[in-house]
């Protein structure tokens, strides 16, 4: 099995997290004091050099106004 972060299926899921954050108007920073965590954390996830486990996933789309469910759709399960 390959590592998730470096599969096309996982990029697809960041870059949605990004679109999901700019189209609320945050920045790196804004998004990162909803998730009380530094701003590199936001930077390195969308940079994926830190992969999001499930609940830190889950807490990511909640401060986004997001439906986690709605990230299933990049994984061809």
């Amino acid at each position: 099995m390959k590592k998730t972060i470096s599969t096309p299926e996982y990029a697809d899921l960041v870059a949605w997290l990004k679109d999901a954050r700019l189209a609320l108007g945050l920045s790196m920073r804004d998004l990162a004091e909803r998730l009380e965590e530094p701003h590199s954390f936001v930077q390195k996830v969308e940079i994926m050099e830190k992969r999001l486990d499930v609940y830190e996933y889950a807490v990511y789309c909640k401060a986004l106004q997001i439906d986690p469910r709605d990230g299933f759709v990049f994984f061809h399960l």
